[in-house]
């Protein structure tokens, strides 16, 4: 087992938070279809923003000629000269965007990672890694930020980087909101109401919560059978998760000694759920009223229309009988 130890620098920038823009989501997302789509291959390009404050803010990004060995991960090139042209370029639109470092389209890390980490040590001292998963998803964010850490082992052995994950989210400014806002109305269904999306928002996040919460079961399992090694910072944070769950099976009169069994909160959330399923219920009862009255009503109409067709077609059934007669 080896003890991670960080320098004060790493360890300021492991408190952080990253927020990646839409438009650098957009931009690998087409970089990878221009380049390697159809293929294993990943790509490979810079990222801009802003890291001098407590949320590192990727706000842009361009991509840069790559190649790797495929039988080979050792074995891959990287133009450092388009990286400085490209540079000086994005200086002379946005000074305040700055190079903080990498990208590519893993969907995972892989061997040559920390090789290519330490070559954007040249423009940045603490590159950031910035996986993006370019095949759509249903549940999740497609993001994974890394930094680069050294891990000094316990047994005197040299010390060695790796790679240590950061929480990060997708939020987008103002201006790009509206955007794709605007988007959103062109391919929206607009068969769809706004309680349709509700709902279907409301199913993706419980299915985001779902995969989540099976991936700490999974890690809890492979630790409790000695698969993985024991963790006491990712246990005390969910420990700490636990501590902020509503106990909502210990009575109110458990902690008076009066053997009570009405939990005030257990009961708030009961009555809260009742209320919102009678109004399901009564709702769900009120269309099944209207759809039956528009069934009466139609087979009403079709009843009069038959017997409308049924008189106009009995005057030329006299006529016809009358012209027989005459004959």
């Amino acid at each position: 087992m080896s003890a991670s130890t960080t320098n004060t620098t790493e360890l300021t920038f492991l408190e952080k938070n990253v927020t990646v823009s839409p438009l650098v989501l957009l931009s690998v997302v087409d970089h990878y279809n221009r380049v390697s789509k159809d293929s294993k291959k990943r790509v490979v390009g810079v990222i801009l923003g802003d890291n001098s404050t407590n949320t590192i803010k990727v706000t842009n990004s361009y991509a840069i000629p790559f190649e790797e060995d495929e039988k080979n991960p050792g074995v891959w090139f990287l133009d450092h000269n388009f990286i400085d042209s490209m540079g000086e370029m994005f200086k002379k639109i946005n000074a305040k965007e700055k190079l903080i470092g990498w990208y590519h389209s893993g969907p995972k890390l892989k061997p040559s990672d920390l090789k290519i980490n330490d070559v954007f040590r040249r423009y940045t001292a603490n590159p950031l890694l910035l996986i993006v998963d370019v095949h759509p998803r249903e549940v999740g964010i497609p993001t994974d930020a890394y930094f680069a850490v050294d891990d000094i082992k316990n047994d005197g052995s040299a010390a060695e980087k790796t790679f240590v994950h950061v929480p990060s989210l997708i939020e987008a400014e103002e201006a790009e909101e509206i955007g794709v806002e605007h988007l959103l109305r062109d391919i929206r269904d607009p068969a769809a109401g706004n309680l349709s999306l509700k709902v279907t928002q409301t199913y993706q996040s419980l299915l985001g919560l779902h995969q989540k919460l099976r991936e700490i079961a999974n890690y809890l399992d492979k630790v409790y059978a000695r698969k993985l090694p024991m963790n006491h910072t990712i246990l005390g944070k969910l420990q700490n998760v636990f501590n902020l769950l509503p106990n909502l099976v210990q009575p109110s009169g458990a902690a008076t000694g009066d053997g009570g069994s009405n939990n005030e909160l257990a009961q708030a959330f009961t009555v809260k759920s009742n209320d919102e399923l009678m109004v399901v219920y009564i709702s769900t009862l009120v269309r099944a009223i209207i759809a039956f009255h528009d069934l009466i009503e139609n087979k009403l109409e079709n009843k009069k229309l038959n017997e409308k067709q049924t008189l106009d077609s009995e005057p030329s059934l006299l006529e016809d009988k009358m012209e027989i007669a005459v004959e």
